[in-house]
């Protein structure tokens, strides 16, 4: 293969970031030549030596690499949920709570908010707004009969994306732009050297396949790759930072995710009819979802890391839901063919948590419920995968006014937490794991949540563990991987981080990172949209 061209722009990487990248930055110059280079291709195996190549030291924390990224066009999103999340003023706070670790300010969270409603259209998630009381039709509802907002606020929400798919959305508007061109099954190695100016002219690529070398030229190069590889990338290619006094100690280390799960159920005292369950719609048909958060000045007072909760159904493995259609649905998903067409790994685990047990008492709970138990999985299955606007999740009416209490907390940014190269450089070593510090605030957020239901008369949290053994559950039942924040992170210097807050590498003047991996606090958002935001943002800078 030869490529003549001196491109304008190198993507590296076609996920929603390297998607939204590019389309937004031809819109504006629609004259510039890109190209866009993945590593995936139409017919790949389902090994790669990305995946193949990386090292989990504490499996039991975070998923297998194949669980956690996608590879051809589209990237990730091939297995996203849509979730759609803005960031808080709170990850923007230097503060007790994460070692005053936050290396970007609320002056960069308010110069992307411009770009948000930008990065909706690309989402195709409805407007850009995230809080209830700013939309007519729900400003004055609540989660539940008698919530009164206090210390917690029940009006933040979460939109969800149409578009899951980007290869498949996006494709066909890609392989139309005259000037761009698209290399699948082509992975990015080796960076140029810099010249006097700090700037790199050329950037090596190998073929998948027959492993064979080319090289490509551009004016400005952008890595969004995801947050393993862009930083393998980085790591691989240290010679980026020849113009500062060192390589960047920030590189590779504060890797975050979330902790997530369920460890107590939520009763509500009022009118279980009047409880918003499930999915909200907008008149757009968009779906919404609340979130319920504790307030900035909560979380500043009381040292706390950013947590969200939402309302979900009991463990589908548990027959003691006596649910006919819970039954049904974990049943279908111990099925490895169907659980496979049906939903991502990572969503199969949460729902088996791999676990097999007690298939005589779903059965039982299939013909308790029967016919309903086939009728509401029938009804919940058109509306998930056959009509347009998909259904992005199940969420069952209790006619008890109990729920399961799902968390999302963030994670303090520890440089334990890390991405490195093995000593030959062939393979990237992840160590992952959790602090007691992490585990500690969702402990106390909880019982936060529990009194202010209790003081107000709402309703209150009963947990499923004794109280000494919340830590040790909390800590077996979180796994992550799949949000990959941190070891790129935004900073001035590069003292303390490895991009500056335009994206751009420090000490390059044309090489940037388009990745959740820039974040320098997780928050408790999924990183995607605001990660979309960020590209918008990008593509307007360059």
């Amino acid at each position: 293969m030869t490529l003549d061209t001196n491109f304008d722009l190198c993507v590296i990487g076609s996920g929603p970031a390297g998607m939204i990248m590019t389309m937004e930055y031809m819109e504006k110059h629609p004259e510039s030549r890109v190209l866009m280079v993945e590593f995936g291709f139409t017919g790949q195996p389902k090994q790669n030596s990305l995946d193949d190549s990386i090292d989990i030291k504490v499996p039991g924390n975070h998923h297998e690499p194949y669980n956690c990224t996608n590879k051809g066009l589209g990237g990730t999103s091939l297995t996203w949920g849509g979730r759609c999340v803005m960031y808080d003023e709170i990850d923007f706070l230097k503060r007790p709570s994460i070692n005053n670790n936050c290396t970007w300010d609320l002056d960069f969270f308010e110069e992307v908010k411009p770009f948000v409603p930008k990065a909706t259209k690309f989402f195709e998630c409805g407007d850009p707004v995230f809080d209830l009381k700013k939309i007519p039709k729900f400003e004055d509802t609540h989660i539940a009969e008698d919530f009164t907002e206090g210390i917690v606020t029940d009006s933040r929400i979460e939109r969800w994306s149409m578009p899951t798919r980007f290869g498949k959305r996006y494709g066909e508007t890609l392989e139309q732009l005259p000037n761009l061109k698209i290399l699948l099954g082509y992975e990015a190695r080796d960076f140029g050297n810099l010249d006097e100016n700090g700037k790199v002219s050329s950037l090596k690529i190998r073929s998948v396949e027959n492993k064979g070398y080319d090289e490509v030229k551009a004016k400005n190069f952008v890595i969004a790759a995801g947050g393993q590889e862009s930083t393998r990338l980085l790591l691989r290619n240290t010679h980026l930072f020849d113009r500062l006094k060192r390589v960047p100690q920030a590189l590779g280390k504060f890797y975050q995710c979330h902790l997530f799960g369920k460890i107590a159920s939520i009763i509500f005292n009022g009118d279980p009819k009047k409880t918003d369950f499930g999915f909200l719609r907008n008149a757009d048909g968009t779906y919404i979802r609340r979130r319920m958060q504790f307030k900035t000045s909560y979380l500043k007072k009381n040292d706390l890391l950013n947590t969200a909760f939402w309302l979900d159904n009991p463990f589908y493995y548990d027959p003691k839901h006596k649910n006919g259609s819970m039954s049904f649905m974990y049943l279908t998903m111990l099925i490895p063919f169907l659980a496979k067409k049906l939903a991502p790994p990572a969503i199969t685990h949460t729902i088996t948590k791999g676990k097999k047990i007690g298939i005589q008492k779903h059965l039982l709970n299939l013909a308790k419920d029967f016919p309903g138990s086939f009728i509401t999985p029938a009804r919940i299955f058109y509306k998930r995968y056959l009509i347009a606007r998909k259904l992005p999740g199940i969420f069952l009416f209790s006619p008890t006014n109990k729920y399961a209490l799902y968390f999302q907390s963030e994670q303090l940014p520890i440089a334990e937490n890390r991405m490195e190269l093995s000593p030959e450089n062939d393979r990237l070593v992840i160590n992952y794991g959790f602090t007691d510090k992490d585990v500690d605030s969702i402990i106390k957020t909880h019982k936060a949540l529990d009194k202010h239901l209790r003081d107000t008369g709402c309703g209150k949290l009963e947990y499923w563990h004794k109280e000494e053994d919340l830590g040790k559950v909390i800590k077996q039942i979180s796994k992550d991987g799949v949000h990959q924040i941190g070891t790129t992170r935004i900073a001035e210097s590069p003292e303390d981080g490895v991009v500056d807050r335009n994206l751009r590498v420090h000490g390059t003047d044309n090489v940037y990172v388009c990745s959740s991996s820039v974040f320098p606090t997780s928050g408790q958002a999924n990183p995607t949209f605001f990660l979309g935001a960020c590209a918008v943002r990008l593509a307007n800078h360059i």
